[in-house]
């Protein structure tokens, strides 16, 4: 790295193809032989190279980073925007997240940003700005396509109570299932789904704080009991209301994150351009969790695979490193 320009295939090579404690171990040693932390050198890298390379350096930097490390930096900068696709990466982090992770998320972004998530996601400009004016809905990106919420004035409050409820919680993380608690809340969220009140507390509750294999098991008596999945019983009852839209994201997060990273990477990429960052976002976040049960969904889902996609729709350095992040394709 040393000079203006970089060996990219070097850095793909050497970062790209190691797990997570072999880089944290990479980088103390690149900080100790040469007295300067890697991610500043990568910053420096990104602020004074061409718009060409900005794309890789961001990956690098996320990808260099401490799994929770870079959350809490993808939250911060996901609060710190105006933009409202940006309050997915919240749902994300801490829906599809395990508990011992989120916790760690919440307790680096304290000593990062001197702030808890929680007082910044109540202040966050996507949530706050609706306020003062009527968001302008010809803009929206093609994300929004995925996830529109309704950031009226009306549903402000309920957005901000389900988001600081999934960012604070801490879900048992055993295999225990209470059946008398499913079948109850099994009926409680039909109920709402029925009268169109997904906003409830109980229905808050219930997603904020159940655990993961409680929920796939209420959403299953959801399904015995009423005949239909509850994501399509939100979207039949519920699509005129924006919220639900959240709502719907979260359950996937919570009980099939594949499904809705496949979703999320289509729309990255879906029609003219790139939303580079997104694509980034989940590729890094995912690579040493779930990519490849990723994969297989996304090919399932859109018989296409995301090695040729992303391939056919990045450029340069930055595509190969998201392709040996990615890795072959069945």
């Amino acid at each position: 790295m040393a000079g203006w320009r970089a060996d990219k295939a070097a850095l793909v090579g050497i970062l790209c193809r190691r797990t997570a404690a072999q880089r944290a171990a990479i980088r103390r040693a690149y900080g100790f032989l040469y007295r300067e932390p890697l991610l500043n050198c990568f910053r420096d890298k990104l602020s004074r190279h061409c718009l060409l390379s900005v794309d890789f350096w961001k990956a690098m930097i996320l990808w260099t980073m401490d799994a929770a490390e870079r959350d809490a930096n993808l939250v911060h900068e996901a609060v710190k925007k105006k933009d409202e696709d940006r309050i997915l990466v919240l749902i994300e982090v801490s829906c599809a997240s395990t508990p011992d992770h989120l916790m760690a998320v919440r307790k680096i972004y304290r000593q990062l940003f001197s702030c808890s998530v929680e007082e910044d996601v109540a202040s966050s400009p996507a949530l706050q700005e609706p306020l003062k004016k009527t968001v302008d809905t010809g803009q929206s990106s093609k994300l929004a396509l995925l996830v529109q919420i309704d950031f009226s004035r009306a549903s402000l409050a309920f957005v901000l109570q389900m988001l600081i409820s999934v960012m604070s919680s801490y879900r048992y993380a055993g295999e225990h299932v209470n059946m008398a608690v499913v079948k109850l809340e099994a009926a409680q969220l039909s109920e709402a789904i029925r009268e169109k009140q997904l906003h409830r507390d109980a229905v808050v509750r219930i997603i904020s704080t159940r655990s993961k294999p409680q929920l796939r098991a209420t959403f299953h008596q959801y399904k015995e009991d009423q005949g239909t999945d509850i994501v399509e019983d939100i979207s039949s009852h519920c699509s005129s209301n924006k919220f639900a839209r959240m709502l719907k994201s979260a359950i996937l997060c919570l009980t099939s994150p594949e499904k809705h990273f496949a979703q999320v990477i289509r729309y990255s990429i879906l029609g003219l351009g790139t939303y580079e960052d997104i694509l980034t976002r989940v590729i890094v976040s995912r690579a040493e969790i779930d990519l490849k049960q990723i994969k297989e969904e996304y090919r399932a889902r859109y018989k296409s695979a995301v090695t040729l996609d992303v391939a056919d729709d990045t450029s340069f350095g930055y595509r190969d490193m998201l392709l040996a992040l990615i890795g072959g394709d069945d």
